[in-house]
């Protein structure tokens, strides 16, 4: 069996091992765990399953050891936990409900806020002591904006595309002749595309939206809307949806298929892209016959400083300067509503010339590149790329499972500003960036070098030229170190959040006075 690692965190500790099928493996409500290895230098690792889809145990406290044998109650009482977790109807039955509630009128047709659940008459009395209101056949067709946005950060926070990125995704693929829209975590994007249907019924764009959030299964029929966990490419629903999406891909009579997501920007980066390389497969195997494009064409929408490993996944995709922005987050808002410029790029296997940004919104072609970019990135000579991004403040995330990734703190605000080209590194690097001899490589004046470094190393063998993931001896048994840990028969998950001194009574006393 082919296992793929990848460390989420290099000062974690923490690979993730995917396998060919993780359908085998235990499952939580979330459908089917991942498989985690706890990486400590100098030591042998152990592995575990933990959850897919939320990063803190309050969300979701599956933890199972690889070699721990599970008792058959125990199994049953798992079995039995998920279940009661499922949604409260089928599918099938929300389809039901949904016809039933538009052939209502407007004041039987009702909305409990509390449950968000579209209400049918005789359960109006039940929900009597909810908040609840009317809803109108406008509003039924913009779901997102009926809902209210999930804001766990750590588990399904939910940000939704303002209009002015969601018309543009859209106008820009259906111009690429495009007639079939894959919809994966976009819920704002098939929208906006049913309500295109509506205004051109003579040149419509079929879509299929794969959400982990149910709700939507309330206003979207079998053959619009798949309950999907995006992680590990699980159906919820079996076998029916995932023969649904196979007839989806097909193209036939000239509606060419494109793939569209917009995962969790807390997601780790290779579990995703192994869901969207299957996605690609089973399109490709949808296919009468080779159109000669290995993958299917795909828009991956994440933060730009993901660039390198998205790459390191699908070396297929091209990075954009266009910045996608979101209605309910506080930053990620475009033009002088937003705090910062977005962060958030879109990532294609099409050809970046396809792409016309708007020059109104500050983006300009570069006629040498053959495609369009951020105003101010300009264009270098001696690496021939325009390399500026817009960078935004220090950013932090919670990563799979119960890790913290925090990035570079050299990341600051720059708005797209000139970079400048180092012949020693022979890239361009951000202005404000000096060339360091001691680190052979560019970095902020005042960065930690020398011995600081040592901490970056691997962990498998100690080495300061890689880290753990590109290690050659991390598919070897690991040396001890020397002081011996007894781990015997562990019921309890191992902690995973880095060690700290503990701090004086003084220290503490200067704490407390300092908050005051």
């Amino acid at each position: 069996m082919d296992n793929k690692t990848e460390n989420d965190d290099d000062n974690a500790g923490i690979d993730v091992i995917l396998t060919d099928d993780v359908e085998k493996g235990p499952h939580c409500v979330h459908g089917p765990t991942l498989l985690f290895e706890k990486v400590c230098r100098g030591e042998k690792g152990r592995r575990f399953y933990a959850c897919s889809a939320c990063r803190d145990r309050k969300d979701c406290n599956f933890f199972q050891w690889e070699d721990e044998k599970v008792s058959e109650a125990r199994r049953l009482a798992r079995e039995a936990e998920n279940r009661s977790k499922r949604p409260s109807f089928s599918h099938l039955e929300y389809c039901t409900r949904f016809r039933t509630f538009v052939s209502l009128s407007l004041e039987e047709k009702r909305f409990c806020q509390d449950c968000e659940l579209l209400l049918l008459p005789g359960e109006h009395e039940d929900h009597s002591s909810h908040a609840s209101r009317t809803v109108t056949t406008a509003e039924l067709r913009r779901p997102s904006m009926l809902l209210r946005p999930l804001d766990n950060k750590k588990s399904n926070a939910q940000f939704l595309f303002t209009d002015r990125s969601s018309h543009f995704l859209l106008e820009t693929l259906a111009a690429l002749g495009y007639r079939k829209l894959l919809c994966v975590g976009t819920p704002r994007l098939q929208e906006l595309i049913k309500l295109r249907n509506l205004e051109h019924p003579s040149d419509p764009i079929r879509s299929l939206l794969l959400d982990m959030d149910f709700r939507y299964a309330q206003f979207y029929s079998q053959e619009e809307f798949s309950h999907y966990n995006m992680f590990n490419h699980h159906f919820f629903d079996g076998q029916a949806p995932r023969a649904l999406l196979q007839t989806f891909l097909t193209e036939s009579g000239g509606g060419k298929a494109v793939m569209v997501a917009d995962p969790p920007f807390g997601g780790l980066v290779k579990p995703l892209a192994n869901s969207f390389s299957l996605i690609s497969r089973m399109w490709r195997k949808a296919q009468n016959s080779d159109n000669g494009i290995p993958d299917m064409p795909m828009i991956w929408i994440f933060p730009y400083f993901f660039e390198p490993r998205i790459l390191e996944c699908l070396p297929c995709l091209t990075m954009l300067d266009y910045q996608v922005d979101y209605d309910n987050h506080p930053l990620y808002k475009h033009g002088k509503t937003g705090r910062k410029r977005s962060p958030v790029r879109i990532f294609t296997n099409i050809s970046p010339t396809d792409f016309v940004l708007p020059e109104e919104e500050g983006y300009r072609f570069c006629s040498v590149c053959q495609r369009f970019v951020w105003l101010l990135n300009k264009h270098c000579d001696q690496c021939n790329i325009c390399p500026s991004k817009v960078e935004v403040h220090r950013l932090k995330f919670r990563f799979l499972p119960h890790t913290t990734f925090t990035l570079d703190p050299s990341l600051s605000v720059q708005d797209g500003r000139e970079w400048k080209h180092c012949s020693a590194c022979r890239k361009c690097v951000k202005p404000s960036w000096r060339h360091c001899r001691a680190c052979g490589r560019c970095a902020l004046p005042d960065h930690p070098c020398g011995a600081a470094e040592g901490r970056r190393g691997c962990f498998s063998c100690g080495s300061l030229e890689h880290k753990h993931r590109a290690c050659p001896h991390k598919d070897s048994p690991r040396l001890r170190s020397d002081t011996k840990r007894s781990v015997g028969n562990i019921s309890r998950p191992p902690s995973l959040k880095p060690q700290t001194k503990a701090k004086s009574g003084a220290a503490h006393t200067v704490q407390k006075r300092k908050k005051r």
